[in-house]
């Protein structure tokens, strides 16, 4: 049906154009509305305007605080030499030969912490082009090792994890996020391991090829050395967005009267709905704060504050023009067919249904929450159902569901893939192969292993 072919193309030409270079915010729109061309009798104008254009403006007036924010955190911490304390400080402690380890591991402590991906990417970033340089590791890697520390075992499978991703199949299984520890810390170690196996494979390749760190434009702020902070002064930031974050969830804000939400014009919401992007623009701000008054003086705050909000608005506008494409491709009959097709593939055992369909539809959209909430909200009472009736255990259904949003989300669309290589100043052909591995490849292995544990020796 050509309906359904138009959006395999759709896609496959985002791919295409997308290694050669050519810019997501022209990509995106072109690609969506040329979609729209060859489905024909769909209105091309109305769908750029009313679908493409007001997906994009949501998208931007959600997140646009959290990224301006991030990048301000991320050039005050890079300009005030916090960030290059604390590369020399892990490299002191683990090894210049470590680059890479030292950076899944800083993403993975603040992404377990309940720190947002984007912020993480920000904050990270500078740090890593620091580890990189000095070790001579190729930057091209530096969104392999940030996309493996925050969107795979820290996203779906480390139990108690934070992530929206961990905590949706709550709210339809009547788990927690720490539900089957026993498979979702298993499946970290391996996520973890066969990660780094596959990073260090590719700089054992670049060594012998005596490749390097490589000549990049970083944008990067240089700070002499002697100028450089000590490491638990640099750390402090890092250290204030995690608990003021974790302090305004878990005790600031639900005692607080916020009765105020129900009115329309504050969009008449819950608390949970708001809580966690209040949070964090809570935390972020304060420690920009303290970051500007430990840094006072070095600091030139007009110039870090002005960059910082420039650095933002590509990252933002990048990740909104795929949301937007995204919007477009939903709206079309052909994914109508696609997504009743594969709903309904929910027969027989309900990890292998679910998982299936949640990992088809995270590939189709490019969104994990997105692919999760959409085959939850139609068949998760009837997975429970299944489940139930096959004496699995709903932690272990939630589990897998979780992991399965990470199975196939990272394809080259996905919204926080062009957000990370945005702020790495990278492109598709220069590290696409690495996230496919870590984010994709790895994850899948995963999800399988954990569906054949499971059903092997009942494990959870």
């Amino acid at each position: 049906m050509w309906e359904v072919s138009s959006i395999f193309i759709s896609i496959a030409l985002l791919i295409f154009f997308a290694y050669r270079g050519f810019s997501v915010l022209i990509l995106a729109p072109a690609i969506a509305l040329f979609t729209v061309l060859i489905n024909f009798g769909e209105p091309v104008l109305a769908n750029y305007t009313q679908i493409f254009m007001v997906k994009v403006g949501e998208f931007a007036t959600a997140y646009f605080p959290l990224f301006l924010l991030s990048a301000i955190f991320g050039k005050l911490m890079e300009s005030s030499g916090s960030a290059r304390s604390i590369a020399n400080y892990v490299s002191d402690k683990i090894g210049e030969e470590n680059a890479i380890l030292a950076v899944v591991l800083s993403c993975s402590v603040l992404t377990y912490g309940g720190v947002s991906l984007f912020v993480v990417a920000f904050a990270v970033y500078p740090i890593a082009v620091e580890l990189f340089r000095k070790s001579r590791t190729p930057k091209r890697l530096i969104p392999g090792a940030i996309g493996l520390g925050s969107f795979t075992f820290t996203m779906v499978s480390l139990p108690g994890t934070p992530a929206i991703q961990n905590a949706i199949p709550s709210q339809y299984f009547g788990t927690n996020t720490f539900a089957a520890p026993g498979i979702g810390i298993i499946c970290s170690v391996i996520m973890f391991v066969f990660g780094m196996l596959w990073l260090k494979y590719q700089l054992r390749k670049a060594h012998a090829t005596n490749e390097g760190y490589g000549a990049h434009t970083d944008n990067i702020m240089e700070v002499e050395d002697e100028n450089l902070p000590n490491f638990w002064i640099a750390i402090a930031p890092i250290v204030m967005v995690i608990l003021l974050n974790y302090i305004c969830v878990a005790y600031i804000f639900p005692n607080i009267d916020t009765s105020y939400l129900s009115q329309k014009k504050y969009g008449a919401v819950a608390l949970k709905t708001v809580a966690s992007n209040w949070a964090i623009i809570v935390a972020l701000f304060a420690s920009i704060v303290l970051l500007l008054v430990m840094h006072l003086k070095k600091l030139n705050i007009i110039k870090c504050l002005n960059m910082g909000a420039l650095d933002s608005l590509a990252p933002i506008f990048n990740t909104g023009s795929v949301v937007g494409y995204g919007a477009v491709i939903n709206s079309l009959t052909g994914f109508a067919i696609i997504r009743d097709h594969v709903l309904a593939m929910s027969s027989g055992n309900p990890l292998i249904s679910s998982s299936f369909v949640t990992g088809i539809l995270s590939g189709i959209t490019g969104s994990a929450s997105g692919a999760m909430s959409i085959s939850l909200e139609i068949l998760g009472a009837k997975y429970l159902e299944m489940a139930n009736a096959a004496g699995i255990n709903p932690e272990m259904l939630h589990r897998i569901v979780s992991m399965a949003s990470a199975s196939l989300n990272m394809m080259p669309h996905n919204g926080a893939l062009i957000t990370l290589l945005a702020i790495c100043g990278l492109t598709h052909r220069d590290s696409y192969k690495d996230l496919f591995v870590v984010g994709l490849i790895v994850p899948t292995f995963t999800l399988i292993f954990a569906i054949v544990l499971h059903t092997m020796f009942g494990c959870f």
